[in-house]
């Protein structure tokens, strides 16, 4: 249990990010305010949110509790991680930008449906479906998150501390659309990069020196051999489905929407860079918490038996009751900048790829309330999955991430870089990437190689080949 003073300070954060959804509110008049900020969001928010609602309670939780119980060898999920980002950016962010305003489009498997002319709207069927589906296992996580946070500072049971993360975060996300999730994961984004800089500082103060870290890390089995883990070489396929997180950002929905939602092309330059800086700073922040709670808790008996708690303890620990609130408010800020997001990116899905669709007559202010709604729906879905207190934040990140970059990502970049892809090869390589990436799951092999990178390789390939037939067959004709 923590002191008053940290209940002061974490309640006065959960009732400033209401008053952000209260505030946009009031300034959210139509449903593209709603569902996408009316794409007039600056450099800084942009950048921000996106890079806050990519990380989620994966970098303050996940990646640390990795690190502590594997040891350095989590670093090339980093470098994976960095060099997606960066290309994610550099090559998709403008060119997404640009076609999406040109085809009039809020989401993406209505972009795809519109720039391939699939009549059919099977791309988008299967794409919204999919969606909805990934998002739930996502937003899960973050609420899994959201409760081991708040199971640790209150002392209360978990289900229950479920249940208050996904209320707070559900009153901002339907009160102020698109423009309190950003600007929510603007502050959130800001106070994350402060943690995750000021605890591993303030832990290596408590340790002493680089001596006593590695003898703590010596003693607990680990290493410092980025081809190391938990003791063990790291061998190629390991290195190699670690690297494939990156690949998963070309397919990321809630952080597409980020570069669609930019006021200004030319802007995204800029963005790219205070990105880029918030994104390899805190991925070594991350890393160092996991490393350097080694130093500090010798057995993960002292984590409560969970090393996905081990950034909270350590705050618990390392700071007074008033800091410790400001910290541990960060720690909700990594949960609930990416689940606001996935929430009103899984609403925008509903209404603009399944209701404007069924329901042709619809008015504005009608699209914007079913969004509202949406969000409450997919919330509670994703509630029920959180509620088994066992479950994991990086496996089911993991999941929900490559089912993402699999069945997104080779047709963004198809149909932003293949010049007059047909819309059946977009088609089959998506079902083919969700055939590989289901399969090599159900198979187990994902104890091989993570599942995303095969999918991706399986949807692309296919793409690849179907456009190939597809012109020969022209050429015959």
């Amino acid at each position: 249990m923590v002191g008053v003073e940290t209940f002061i300070t974490f309640g006065v954060y959960l009732l400033f990010l209401i008053g952000v959804g209260v505030y946009f509110y009031g300034k959210t008049t139509n449903s593209q305010d709603y569902l996408i900020g009316g794409r007039g969001v600056g450099s800084w928010v942009t950048a921000l949110s996106a890079q806050a609602s990519d990380m989620s309670g994966w970098l303050l939780m996940g990646l640390p509790g990795a690190v502590y119980m594997s040891g350095f060898g989590q670093i090339w999920v980093v470098i994976g991680l960095t060099i997606g980002t960066y290309l994610n950016w550099k090559y998709i962010a403008p060119k997404l930008r640009v076609e999406t305003e040109i085809e009039d489009t809020l989401t993406l498997p209505t972009f795809l449906e519109k720039k391939l002319k699939d009549e059919s709207g099977t791309i988008r069927k299967v794409l919204s479906l999919g969606t909805l589906f990934f998002f739930t296992i996502y937003s899960s996580s973050g609420l899994v998150a959201a409760g081991k946070l708040f199971e640790s500072i209150l002392g209360i049971d978990y289900k229950v501390a479920v249940v208050i993360g996904t209320l707070t975060i559900v009153i901002y996300t339907f009160m102020g659309g698109y423009l309190a999730s950003c600007w929510t994961d603007f502050f959130q984004g800001g106070l994350m990069f402060i943690a995750i800089i000021a605890v591993p500082i303030m832990a290596y103060l408590e340790i002493g020196s680089v001596e006593n870290i590695k003898s703590a890390i010596e003693l607990k089995g680990l290493s410092l051999n980025i081809f190391k883990s938990s003791g063990q070489n790291i061998g190629v396929l390991s290195v190699l489905s670690s690297l494939a997180w990156g690949l998963g950002y070309f397919g990321q929905p809630h952080i597409l929407v980020r570069f669609m939602s930019i006021k200004d092309v030319n802007e995204l330059k800029k963005s790219r860079k205070i990105a880029m800086v918030w994104v390899i700073i805190s991925l070594i922040g991350s890393i160092l918490i996991g490393i350097l709670g080694v130093g500090i808790f010798k057995d993960v008996s002292h984590l409560g038996g969970d090393s996905e708690k081990i950034f909270i303890y350590m705050i618990k620990r390392l700071f007074n009751p008033w800091i410790a609130g400001i910290m541990l408010a960060a720690v909700l800020s990594a949960i609930m900048s990416t689940i606001d997001s996935q929430l009103l990116v899984s609403s925008t899905t509903l209404t603009e790829d399944f209701y404007k669709y069924m329901k042709k007559d619809v008015s504005d202010q009608e699209i914007m309330w079913i969004g509202r709604i949406c969000v409450i729906v997919i919330a509670f879905l994703a509630l029920l999955f959180a509620l088994n207190p066992n479950a994991k934040v990086l496996s089911l990140v993991s999941y929900a991430w490559g089912g993402f970059g699999i069945i997104f990502g080779p047709a963004i970049i198809s149909v932003l870089y293949m010049k007059d892809v047909q819309a059946k090869s977009v088609l089959h390589g998506i079902i083919a990437g969700i055939v590989v990436f289901l399969g090599w799951k159900i198979l187990k092999l994902d104890n091989y190689m993570y599942e995303l990178l095969p999918g991706f390789i399986a949807n692309f390939l296919t793409v690849y080949i179907s456009e190939k037939i597809y012109i020969k067959k022209i050429v015959e004709l």
